[in-house]
């Protein structure tokens, strides 16, 4: 039995009622470390005491932390399967919109993210996602009108309206937009924000209808100047969107207003670290300990008013023991004073899980993704930007052949991409041109494709485009990857978004996919099926691709 942390076998832990734990305790709402023995009893801190000194080994215990914003499907992994990777890192809870179901099964898909969910400690705040589907440019498998959302607020189990894309809608006062506004502000519960590039009088009228924070803010200027109107900013560091970079100096300015959150998190990538990467990463620039552990834990437990511990004497036991304040590696990981990770290995089960879908597209044929041309004739073409959702929107001469058909351009790296209607059977794609995947040879495709979630797929020639499409149709749901002879793929029976397989399993055959679209079809995108996932959301700038056309997203139209 250790010196400093006292309890029984972890075989036993589930009799173990009484605990205490000594470390040196990072008290944020003081803005001290001092040596502390923690006591608490099923489940709740019933004393905290501050000693003369502990061990000096025995680590730093502050609150868990907590993701401010995330679509755990696109983690490609249930609720309950990401929990298991994600308290390895020390994450304690998440604030979840369960968006992407929504639009593939509706309000069946966010009750499957609630009852999966509530097997695990891990806690979860799910949201009621606000635009499904996200615009009328695109087919979806579901709609939440103002009568279903409002419905779904009035459970207690949701948290809060999610992330209100549509603020052309909200400008307008649109009377659906602002049903679900009035909804969750009669329930009392807060609106999630989501305005790339809104600024002025526009950002201020946006904010002004009730709407508290803002995620998709990346440039410094953007987000300092909604800071400044009260806004809450959510630092997004995710496998597509990356925006730390830009953002981080907010933890000195607005220290009470920031927090952390990934939007979107490929299994791979959660293996590696969650928000605990963040804080280590925030520290090594010179933000102050306090204030980036403020935006990791206190801000979103606050703003959300989740049911999570901020180690105050009557919380509830949540969590983590650090080995130190530099690395942030996580010792161990306690939701409700039960053991949930230790020394980087998941101490909860690993659990069934059912597999609801809505997937009815059928077999396509080369044929039907042939774009017709003349010779010399222009078009727009989506130019994807590494590292980020929004695109560029560029133009040139389609390379045509003497029968009418477009072809791939290599010297300007361009090639094709498509969309596919998963719902409705026999519709024809749409075609496009899409330019900076640098693949010169081959197709990928992914059934994860926001926010509809129809199949998204980049390629050379209508040939691979095929190819990598129908695996993903045979599958009902998946990603995949061809390069002419040999073709890959990971299955997604979960409503074409979620692996039912283990997940330290599934983010093993995610990156060893991942790596040969990499090496065998040269592609230079860091995250490839994460960008391509976005190039079909036609809410973020400039130029996307749905089932029915090509979409400039500044002029709201198709083109």
């Amino acid at each position: 039995m250790s010196g400093y942390l006292f309890h029984l076998p972890l075989f036993t832990l589930k009799q173990v009622h009484t605990m205490i734990i000594q470390a040196f305790l990072v008290n944020i709402h003081a803005r001290r470390i001092y040596p502390a023995e923690v006591l608490f009893e099923n489940g709740r801190i019933t004393g905290i005491s501050e000693l003369e000194s502990v061990h000096p080994d025995s680590g730093y215990l502050i609150p868990g932390f907590t993701d401010a914003h995330v679509h755990v499907e696109s983690s490609m992994l249930p609720p309950s399967e990401f929990a298991r990777l994600a308290v390895v890192h020390g994450t304690v809870a998440t604030v979840s919109d369960p968006h992407e179901i929504a639009n593939v099964l509706g309000t069946e898909g966010v009750e499957f993210m609630l009852r999966d969910a509530a097997r695990v400690p891990l806690k979860f705040c799910f949201g009621v996602p606000s635009c499904v589907p996200a615009t009328a440019f695109e087919t979806a498998g579901a709609t939440l009108d103002t009568a279903a959302v409002t419905r779904l607020l009035e459970n207690p189990d949701i948290g809060y309206l999610s992330e209100m894309m549509n603020f052309p809608g909200v400008l307008h006062n649109d009377p659906e937009v602002m049903g679900k506004l009035d909804a969750a502000h009669k329930l009392g519960k807060p609106v999630d924000g989501h305005a790339p590039g809104l600024s002025g009088d526009d950002a201020r009228r946006y904010f002004s209808a009730g709407i508290t924070t803002d995620h998709e803010c990346y440039t410094y200027s953007e987000a300092r100047e909604k800071a400044l109107m009260g806004v809450k900013i959510l630092i997004r560091e995710g496998s597509a969107a990356r925006n730390f970079e830009a953002l981080w100096p907010l933890l000195n300015e607005f220290p009470e207003q920031v927090m952390f959150c990934s939007d979107d998190k490929h299994p791979d990538d959660l293996i590696t670290g969650h928000i605990n990467l963040l804080v280590a990463r925030a520290v090594k620039y010179g933000c102050d300990l306090f204030d980036t552990l403020r935006a990791a834990c206190l801000n979103p437990a606050l703003h959300y008013r989740l049911n999570t511990g901020l180690l105050r004497p009557g919380d509830p036991a949540d969590f983590i023991l650090l080995d130190d304040l530099v690395s942030f590696s996580v010792r161990q990981t306690w939701i409700n004073g039960e053991l949930a990770a230790e020394n980087g290995t998941s101490l909860l089960p690993r659990l069934s899980v059912d597999t609801p879908n809505n997937f009815h597209a059928g077999a396509m044929n080369a044929a039907d993704f042939e774009m017709k041309c003349s010779p010399g004739q222009q078009t727009k073409i989506i130019r994807i930007l590494d590292g980020e959702i929004v695109t560029e929107s560029d133009s040139g001469t389609i390379l045509c052949s003497p029968d009418g058909v477009a072809l791939p351009d290599p010297d300007s790296d361009t090639i094709f991409i498509t969309v596919v209607n998963r719902y409705t059977p026999g519709v024809r794609p749409a075609v496009a041109l899409v330019r900076g995947a640098g693949i010169a040879a081959g197709a990928l495709a992914s059934s994860v494709a926001h926010d509809s979630h129809n199949i998204v797929a980049i390629g050379n020639t209508p040939e691979t485009l095929a190819t990598a499409v129908n695996a993903v149709i045979e599958a009902g749901g998946g990603i995949s990857a061809t390069n002419g002879t040999e073709t890959r793929l990971l299955s997604l029976p979960i409503a074409g978004l979620m692996s039912d397989i283990d997940g330290y399993e599934l983010a093993r055959e995610y990156a060893s996919l991942d790596q040969w679209v990499k090496t065998v079809l040269g592609c230079r995108l860091r995250a490839p099926f994460m960008s391509l996932s976005f190039l079909a959301l036609p809410v973020i700038p400039k130029l996307k691709i749905t089932d029915r056309g090509l979409f400039d997203v500044d002029q709201f139209r198709f083109v």
